[in-house]
């Protein structure tokens, strides 16, 4: 299924993955009780945070998320793509942290399980990941019209 101007859009691997990130988050919520805030199982994997999440425990979720996905990628034949470089990668890496720890937690625990539980903080919080990312798609397109397909 193709989506009308995003051709190479695969609506039903979004919609798969999706539906297992949300299943995961649950499980994880239901079964042990910790929320799935990728930063914050991470910060308690090196031992930035406290919890009664053990550290073997975070460290598995941790190395789980890109081994799961590159079991997919190459079970499906897609390969498991490539990155920048190692400067790229840590530079970007250490952004992001800085900014999950400004922000309380990252994208994806807000978005994705602090919405779901109706927390005041993290609907603030994906209200505005979406503006920002809204406004910088808008100045992106306003300073280099055509750049955005």
């Amino acid at each position: 299924m193709t989506l009308p101007g995003f051709p190479d859009a695969a609506s039903l691997a979004g919609l798969a993955g999706g539906v297992l990130i949300g299943l995961a988050a649950a499980l994880m919520l239901l079964g042990i009780g910790r929320i799935a805030g990728v930063s914050g199982v991470l910060a308690r994997a090196v031992g930035l945070s406290g919890g009664t999440l053990p550290r073997a425990s975070a460290w598995s979720f941790v190395l789980g998320l890109p081994l799961g996905a590159a079991t997919v990628a190459l079970a499906t034949g897609q390969g498991v793509g490539s990155f920048p470089g190692p400067v790229p990668l840590v530079v970007a890496g250490l952004l992001v942290g800085f900014g999950t720890r400004l922000g309380s937690g990252c994208t994806s625990g807000h978005g994705v399980c602090g919405v779901s539980r109706w927390s005041q903080r993290s609907l603030v919080a994906t209200v505005v990941f979406m503006a920002s990312g809204i406004a910088t798609v808008a100045l992106a397109d306003a300073v280099f019209p055509g750049l955005l397909p």
